[in-house]
């Protein structure tokens, strides 16, 4: 019996001890998950990275910058080739010229020559007209005295038939010059300018497009085609680093969203810089950029995360390569 007892003792001690190392295995997992309030927020330095696409497939033929160079708002990177889009435009303003032409005929009207061809055209018309109605009442006198055949008299009547066509035709004419432009007329006239002028439009922006610009200053960061390639449209030909300096972009623990805002004040340390850099956040998200806010319980929303991008101010900021880890403390916060 004192060897049975001594046995469950044994045991309930063993389980006491398992019990014990458990639950400081779970208060350290626990601890893990919270945020340390005495260290400041981890992140990287970033740059505001632009690309710039092709609009068409011709090729490079003249590449201004080079990859780390600074550039200025408009200055050119590269150059492809334009012959084809120059010849299209030169088209197209033709086409513009021809139109603007034809509207301002339909505005003023015909000329006075026009007309006065118009009426010596309806003129020949009339004479013809009577003479063929002559020539038909001849030929059908004498085939009554059977002193010409029936043929004769339907190629006189025919030909009567098709002068008083185009007779009519030629009144009709004159009466359109002589009435002007109708309302209807002149709508068309206009859509078609602003067709041409729209076409002509259209292919000046193209044109400028083919010539490469900086949108902002930056600094170039790659150019994956060289001389001479056709890039494909819709294919990157430039990216770009926007921006005067890189940002420090952070994820901000929830405990402190509450207390920063656009504009609050913080250090940033750079991996390899000794001396910290001032500055302050230039954006802020307001949602949670991890776990949705609704499906956690109360004690897990510390981990939310909010996304935060803060400016650097200070000497040499504009050459701070992107990608460095950085470490981000803010005033007033205990950071």
């Amino acid at each position: 019996m004192l060897s049975q007892a001594i046995f469950k003792d044994s045991e309930t001690g063993e389980l006491r001890m398992k019990l014990t190392a458990a639950g400081a295995l779970l208060l350290l997992s626990l601890a893990g998950c919270e945020w340390q309030q005495d260290a400041g927020i981890n992140g990287v330095l970033a740059w505001d990275r632009v690309e710039l696409i092709a609009d068409l497939n011709e090729p490079i033929v003249h590449i201004e910058a080079r990859e780390g160079q600074r550039l200025r708002a408009g200055d050119l990177i590269l150059q492809q080739e334009d012959r084809l889009v120059r010849a299209r435009l030169d088209e197209a303003a033709a086409v513009l010229v021809q139109a603007r032409g034809r509207l301002a005929e339909l505005r003023r009207g015909p000329r006075s020559e026009r007309i006065e061809v118009a009426r010596a055209r309806l003129a020949g018309a009339e004479a013809e007209a009577e003479n063929a109605v002559s020539e038909l009442r001849r030929i059908e006198a004498l085939q009554r005295q059977r002193l010409t055949s029936v043929e004769a008299v339907d190629r006189a009547r025919t030909r009567a038939s098709s002068t008083q066509a185009q007779l009519r035709m030629s009144r009709a004419q004159l009466d359109e010059l002589l009435h002007g432009s109708t309302p209807e007329e002149l709508v068309q006239g206009e859509a078609q300018v602003q067709q041409a002028e729209a076409r002509l439009a259209q292919l000046q922006v193209t044109l400028e497009r083919l010539r490469l610009q900086a949108p902002r200053n930056a600094v170039l960061d790659e150019l994956p085609f060289e001389l001479g390639e056709r890039p494909p449209v819709g294919k990157v030909v430039a990216v770009l680093l926007a921006g005067e300096a890189p940002y420090a972009r952070v994820y901000v623990p929830e405990p402190l969203r509450a207390r920063l805002q656009t504009g609050s004040r913080a250090r940033i340390q750079v991996d390899g810089i000794a001396s910290p850099f001032d500055g302050q956040i230039r954006y802020i998200s307001a949602a949670a950029s991890f776990t949705p806010f609704n499906s956690l319980t109360e004690r897990d929303r510390s981990r939310l995360s909010y996304l935060a991008e803060v400016e650097l101010n200070g000497a040499g900021v504009d050459v701070l390569p992107g990608g460095l880890p950085v470490q981000v403390s803010f005033e007033g916060l205990g950071l």
